[in-house]
């Protein structure tokens, strides 16, 4: 295994947020600890850990401390607990329990580019109710994950914009009460090595000012031939309580990840077969991408009185991807024979930087006999983008490969063309309102609306590239209620709606109208097993408008004239069957098509969605006894057959079953030793596809070691 020694040199910046936490009982301090002494437990809050794999509050899906089950919405909470028993190194592999979300397009192998959940693909994700996909950010390390939560459904209205199927928000770890240091390692027998440290604590007397502090180095090979990554990373957090009612957090996020372009495997039409999932039809030779990002965020959060709170909070982004890489010339790049695959070296430079403002005031109130939650807040986020790729030839025989058999080594071809040098800035500004009422005790209404308008500007440098320029504004409501019919029961139903700007330009030469959706959903909830365990289902359609389609006065231009339609049922189940025995899982029915386009068929599958997924982690832990301290459980994941791209004419990725064995030991307080096979039966299968050309293969059996130790 190559090693390679790198300085991180952690950037300084700064940026505020904050929740709006629920007043259930009166206060007049904010507190440091995560969790509070309630009764005969303990009482779990919104952002703070969640005990076992039974999550009972969330704020991500109304911004306010709310139980899940009087959220009138699809909500699925991936713990830490999960996190740790999978041995998880990556956010997506705690994704996979989520239920109903699926991987689509990793740029390579970069990172989290998009992801599928309720039949459509987005990039949208959060982190603390921030936003952190602008540009290309690495994959999220799991190291930093305190919670993990997947809403469903349009999150337009507190969010902005973004896909109508769903979104998720990272919880990150916060500074604990009391002084801890836990050092980790995992290895694989697919060559990689991993370290991690977690230490927290306070850092005066009063614990009025405390850290957190996590710390990952990871390096090796793949499965893939001749695909190596680095990855270094360091996450501080401090806490300062500088008042009994003012809380001030900083966080930071510094990553570094190097890793090269891997498309994965070809799948063109005329392809002689398919070859085994480790060859890469790269070059050994070519080197990485680096991809470095740096997040800050300063948060604030200030008690008017016991019942109103005012937050805020900013949030800095800034990042570059850089580096050569090899890919094919476009969808007629394989010869004839099926196996020579014409390529073309490249080199680009993407840079991004992103700035965040939010300022939220959340109130508890009683009028005309009945109980309110209100949430006002503003928002401002300024994204700028500019890239440049220059390209080899395109030139049959500049730069071929046989994908069978390749030959590494050849003399890299001199980059002639500049396909891609650009530049743009999206402005939105925000403003929303969103009201929580308790109309009974049994039935609870919430609505909100939002109001928002974007600016966009393009601009390229290439001859022949217009520039355009977009604004509009956008109204995006939502209405759900829920009522209890047992202590433990309940249904709801919920509508809301949502957008996403366009890019590009149309023939005239503006831009485009923004995409529109809908959503309708109804499910019920259950607190089944003494609330230990917890039991949703939902039935949902959601279409979307002003989809891009070809032109038909010139197919080298588009229209946002475009329909497409999702229709399904999800099953999410969570919690304790037994004190010994946990589960996370769901299942997810998609129904995903186009309904209107100009040139394709009404009823073409969209990119990636299975119509059938499945997943289910069991883990039980003995409690007493000779064994007490050993976990052992099992994770089965069935995703169903899957097009390669929305088009008339699509390859198809074949549906697969992954089982994974977990085991841990708890040899005392201080050691923790884990034993994992993942894909144990070594099945063969893609993940998800990339422009009708690429799929990228899942990983084959691999076995992970590893083992914590607490100070």
């Amino acid at each position: 295994m190559r090693r390679t020694l790198i300085s991180l040199c952690v950037l300084q910046a700064f940026s505020p947020f904050t929740w709006a936490q629920e007043v259930t009982t009166p206060s007049a301090s904010l507190e440091l600890q995560a969790t509070t002494v309630t009764g005969e437990g303990d009482y779990e809050t919104a952002q703070g850990p969640v005990k076992g794999y039974h999550a009972t509050r969330s704020a991500s899906a109304t911004r306010t401390d709310t139980s899940i089950h009087e959220t009138p919405q699809s909500i699925s909470v991936v713990s830490k607990d999960v996190v740790e028993d999978l041995g998880a190194t990556r956010l997506q592999d705690a994704l996979d329990y989520a239920g109903g979300v699926g991987r689509a397009n990793n740029f390579g192998g970069q990172g989290l580019t998009t992801f599928t959940v309720r039949g459509f693909t987005t990039g949208e994700f959060y982190r603390n109710g921030f936003p952190i996909n602008r540009g290309y950010p690495n994959m999220p390390d799991a190291n930093t994950i305190e919670r993990l939560e997947v809403l469903r459904g349009p999150a337009t209205m507190l969010y902005g914009r973004g896909d109508p199927g769903g979104t998720f928000n990272v919880v990150s770890k916060q500074p604990l009460a009391e002084r801890t240091v836990t050092l980790g390692s995992q290895l694989n027998d697919q060559g990689m090595q991993r370290g991690t440290l977690d230490a927290s604590g306070p850092l005066d007397e009063e614990g009025r000012l405390a850290y957190r502090l996590n710390v990952v180095g990871e390096g090796g090979d793949t499965f893939r031939d001749h695909v190596s990554t680095e990855r270094y990373g360091v996450t501080p957090v401090l806490t300062w309580q500088a008042s009994d009612d003012t809380k001030v957090i900083f966080e930071g996020d510094f990553m570094r990840n190097n890793h090269p372009l891997d498309r994965g495997l070809t799948r063109f039409a005329n392809q002689a077969g398919t070859p085994s999932r480790d060859t890469f039809w790269g070059d050994k030779d070519v080197g990485k991408l680096h991809n470095d990002n740096n997040m800050a965020q300063l948060r604030f959060e200030h008690m008017l009185n016991d019942s109103w709170t005012l937050g805020g909070g900013f949030q800095w982004l800034d990042g570059t991807l850089q580096g050569n890489a090899i890919e094919a010339n476009g969808p007629g790049s394989l010869s004839a024979d099926g196996r020579t695959l014409q390529r073309n070296f490249n080199y680009r430079k993407l840079e991004w930087t992103d700035k965040d403002y939010q300022l939220n005031l959340t109130g508890h109130f009683s009028t005309g006999g009945f109980d309110h939650t209100l949430l006002t807040g503003i928002e401002y986020e300024d994204y700028d983008y500019q890239s440049i790729i220059q390209r080899s030839s395109a030139a049959a025989g500049t730069y071929p490969i046989d994908i069978f058999n390749p030959v590494y080594g050849q003399t890299r071809p001199p980059l002639t063309r500049t396909p891609t040098h650009d530049k743009e800035n999206l402005k939105t500004y925000a403003a929303f309102v969103q009201d929580q009422v308790a109309l009974t005790e049994r039935l609870k209404v919430l609505a909100g609306a939002r109001f928002e308008r974007f600016e966009h500007d393009y601009e390229s440098y290439v001859t022949g590239v217009k520039p355009w320029q977009a604004a509009d504004n956008a109204v995006t409501p939502r209405l759900g209620v829920i009522y209890d019919l047992t202590d433990t029961v309940a249904v709801y139903a919920d509508a809301a709606r949502s957008f996403k700007p366009n890019t590009g330009a149309s023939r005239e030469g503006g831009g485009f109208a923004p995409e529109k959706g809908k959503s309708y959903e109804m499910g019920i909830k259950w607190e089944a097993l003494d609330r230990q365990l917890s039991v949703d289902a939902a039935i949902y359609q959601i279409e979307k408008k002003n989809v891009l389609t070809t032109d038909p006065v010139d197919s080298t231009f588009s229209v946002a004239a475009g329909q497409v339609r999702s229709r399904g049922f999800d099953l999410n189940v969570a919690g304790n069957l037994t004190p010994e025995w946990r589960v996370i899982g769901g299942y997810a029915y998609v129904d995903a098509e186009v309904t209107r386009d100009n040139t394709l068929r009404s009823g073409t599958r969209l990119l990636n969605i299975p119509r059938n997924s499945f997943s289910l982690l069991n883990v039980y832990e003995f409690q007493d006894g000779a064994l007490k301290g050993l976990g052992l459980g099992a994770g089965g994941k069935y995703v169903d057959e899957r097009a390669g791209q929305t088009a008339n004419s699509a390859f198809s990725m074949g549906a697969y079953t992954v089982v994974d064995l977990l085991s841990y030991y708890k040899v005392n307080d201080k050691i923790r030793l884990n034993l994992d096979v993942k894909s144990l039966f070594n099945r063969e299968y893609e993940e998800g596809a990339f422009g009708n050309i690429y799929a990228y293969p899942g990983a084959p059996r691999t076995v992970q070691v590893g083992i914590a130790y607490t100070l």
